[in-house]
C-alpha cells in the first residue's frame, strides 16, 4: 500500500557529490518522519540522517557539514545531498519513512524501507 523508491546512486571520486532522492507513494495520510541509513559490506546498517515534519533534521557525527537531508511535502519525497564525499562512505543507502496509511476509512502506522541505492565513492 506504500511503496518507497529511491535514486541517484552511482559512482563518484573521493570529493565529489551525489544527491539521493526517495519517494514515496501509496496510500499516505501522513508522514511522520524520513531519513537515510547506509550499509556497507560487513557492517551493521547505520542511520545516515533523519528528517521529521517539523522540519528538524539529526546527522550522524560521521556525515555533519558534508550531507544535508531536505524533504519537498507535496511530492512525499525526501533528499540527501552528499558532498566531499568519501571512500568511507561507499555504501548501499536505504530510505526510511515513518508513515500513517489508510486503508478503508481505517488509519494505520507504518514503517517502511525503500529497496536501497548503491553509492560507491572511489577513484
Amino acid at each position: 500500500q506504500v511503496q518507497l523508491v529511491e535514486s541517484g546512486g552511482g559512482l563518484v571520486q573521493p570529493g565529489g557529490s551525489l544527491r539521493l532522492s526517495c519517494a514515496a507513494s501509496g496510500s499516505i495520510f501522513s508522514i511522520n518522519a524520513m531519513g537515510w541509513y547506509r550499509q556497507a559490506p560487513g557492517k551493521q546498517r547505520e542511520l545516515v540522517a533523519t528528517i521529521i515534519s517539523g522540519g528538524s533534521t539529526n546527522y550522524a557525527d560521521s556525515v555533519k557539514g558534508r550531507f544535508t537531508i531536505s524533504r519537498d511535502y507535496a511530492k512525499n519525497t525526501v533528499y540527501l545531498q552528499m558532498s566531499s564525499l568519501k571512500p568511507e562512505d561507499t555504501a548501499v543507502y536505504f530510505c526510511n519513512a515513518e508513515i500513517i496509511y489508510y486503508s478503508g476509512s481505517h488509519y494505520y502506522p507504518g514503517d517502511y524501507w525503500g529497496q536501497g541505492t548503491q553509492v560507491t565513492v572511489s577513484s
